[in-house]
């Protein structure tokens, strides 16, 4: 009798199992692909959520664990884990699949971010963001490399808008949530910082549950060596590198520590480079993707777009705050139309690519748009600049980044084949990030270099004007212009002491967009070499199962890289299949 009642419900486990995997052509249809998406986008929108939500309280935290000096490692930690991490979800997902890593990361976030609200310390939440950055590293990338998977390259973009939403969405909902959580002294029995981090939890829970029922992906498990040597050799180079990215400016960037840390960068770099030739196709990073033109240039030109993109993204909120004295709240709402700006160009940029199948001319138009924005800020922006005189810059600043999320990612996707999707979309992650943290630490490093300067020469200027500024002045009512580690006092000011503190961060963040703009400019030279290829009408997975068709039904090459050469030409959408036997027998015919 039990026999018989469990039967059909197995037979509808089964029944609804199969009815999320795609037909026997490897084929999803647009239900399935919307319905994986959409747990997908709970991941993406926990991960990019907690960056703004967590830099909005960080000073409120700090104080509260006694440890305002020591604040920044716990951002140091996040970067270092989540990036050294991205381009190894990206490998072993190709390995093994992305399913299971994709809810490793899910679950490593959450249990992260259980321990961050639970952390008594600074040095205790510091560890245990480093546990959360080891989860987000593989949300973002994996989450591109499942797309790429089921949707072919074709229809991609219009896919990946949908990311491009949550981003904006938690662009702005960040900074308010995070501005609430923290202005709270306690909730449900805990200090109200503290929610930050275990309003993740749920959300948490959901997407687990989400891309656990709704992802289920066909994936051959191939025999590989794993590249731990490559991995421990790329810690080496990248953390260093990361550390002074961050603490330079408060070392100094000649100083013994900073020198240190670009020794064993440079040792690392040595040794992964070794690496990496030495394991050939089955590197972490196989150096052989980069006689790729369509990844070589995509990379470069996002370590480029990434530098002067965060820049912006740094620099407007900072003005939003200090000079026209807007909350952190405010101000992630006055920076709703540059996320419209974000959302518009994505969207529109995914619908034409999968309309005329030309993306190579996004990355132009958009460089083009970041250049002109950012160059018109560093004329426009001011002391006295009214918030709406910036919309329209926001807005174009805002296209321009929209436009550059998507293209390329897609290049790289098309180019590479379909085995190697996941750590070719990893790396242009991995590239982007690295450009985004060494370009915002150059960046502050020229704004607080000349912020002391700029604000010396404005008092005076002012002091020689306004009796009232020369009097506090020599009564020592100003503090110097270095001593500007906490710039909340100027909000505390009369207007007539506050104006030259805004004129001299206002002359200073002009240069620094002036740079931003100059760093958009080389990205546009850049993607002029992005070629443009046809795109594809298969997704990963239908291009894997040809490749795998068509060189099983020819002799085994004995070289690795011959073999990636056969796979290759089978996947590409502008090659012909390639030929039955080895390098040379045609030619004894």
């Amino acid at each position: 009798m039990s026999h018989s009642t469990s039967t059909p419900e197995v037979g509808r486990e089964d029944a609804a199992a199969g009815a999320r995997r795609p037909d026997e052509d490897g084929v999803f249809s647009h239900r399935q692909i919307l319905t994986i998406v959409a747990g997908l986008m709970v991941a993406m929108f926990l991960a990019a959520l907690d960056q703004t939500i967590v830099s909005t309280a960080i000073r409120t935290i700090a104080d509260d664990l006694q440890g305002y000096d020591l604040q920044v490692w716990a951002t140091t930690a996040f970067l270092i884990t989540s990036t050294i991490s991205t381009p190894l979800y990206g490998k072993l997902s190709d390995i093994y699949g992305r399913r299971p890593f994709y809810l490793f990361a899910i679950a490593v976030f959450v249990v992260g971010s259980v321990l961050c609200g639970l952390a008594d310390s600074m040095y205790q939440l510091a560890a245990y963001r480093a546990v959360q950055g080891i989860g987000a590293g593989g949300l973002m990338s994996l989450a591109l490399a499942i797309i790429g998977d089921i949707v072919p390259p074709r229809q991609r973009s219009r896919y990946q808008g949908y990311f491009m939403a949550v981003f904006g969405m938690s662009s702005v909902l960040g900074p308010v949530i995070g501005g609430f959580f923290a202005g709270q002294g306690s909730l449900f029995g805990l200090d109200g910082w503290r929610w930050i981090f275990l309003v993740n939890v749920p959300l948490g829970a959901l997407a687990f549950a989400a891309v656990y029922r709704v992802l289920h992906l066909p994936h051959q498990r191939r025999e590989h060596r794993v590249d731990w040597p490559g991995a421990l050799a790329l810690v080496t180079f990248v953390v260093p590198l990361l550390v002074i990215a961050e603490q330079g400016r408060l070392w100094g960037w000649a100083s013994g520590r900073a020198l240190l840390c670009y020794a064993v960068g440079a040792v690392g770099l040595v040794l992964f480079v070794t690496i990496e030739r030495a394991y050939g196709a089955e590197a972490l990073l196989p150096l052989r993707l980069f006689r790729n033109r369509s990844f070589t240039v995509a990379t470069m030109g996002s370590v480029v777009v990434g530098a002067a993109m965060f820049g912006g993204l740094l620099l407007l909120p900072q003005y939003l705050q200090i000079v026209q004295g807007s909350s952190a709240t405010v101000a992630g709402l006055q920076m709703i139309p540059l996320v419209l700006g974000i959302m518009i160009g994505a969207m529109s940029s995914g619908l034409t690519i999968s309309r005329t199948g030309r993306y190579r001319v996004f990355p132009l138009l958009g460089t083009t748009l970041m250049t002109g924005a950012l160059l018109s800020l560093s004329f426009v922006v001011g002391a006295e600049t009214s918030v709406w005189t910036l919309v329209p810059f926001m807005v174009a600043l805002g296209i321009g980044l929209g436009f550059n999320f998507q293209p390329a990612v897609l290049a790289v996707q098309n180019a590479v084949p379909p085995r190697e999707m996941g750590v070719a979309t990893s790396s242009v992650t991995f590239f982007r990030q690295m450009g985004a943290t060494v370009g915002t630490a150059a960046l502050l490093s020229v704004l607080f270099s000349r912020l002391p300067v700029e604000i010396e020469e404005s008092v005076a200027t002012a002091a020689a004007t306004d009796p009232r500024v020369a009097q506090a002045a020599e009564d020592g009512q100003l503090p110097a212009g270095a001593a500007l580690s906490d710039t909340s006092f100027i909000q505390e000011l009369p207007e007539f002491l506050a104006l030259p503190f805004k004129v001299g961060f206002s002359d200073s963040i002009d240069l620094v967009f002036l740079i931003a703009a100059g760093a958009a400019a080389v990205g546009f030279l850049v993607f002029l070499f992005l070629p443009q290829l046809e795109l594809s009408d298969k997704s990963g997975i239908q291009a894997a199962r040809e490749a795998d068709e068509q060189t099983a039904g020819a002799p085994e090459a004995e070289d690795p890289e011959e073999q990636v050469r056969q796979a290759v030409g089978a996947a590409a959408p502008t090659s012909t299949a390639p030929p039955a036997g080895r390098p040379g027998d045609a030619a004894t015919h």
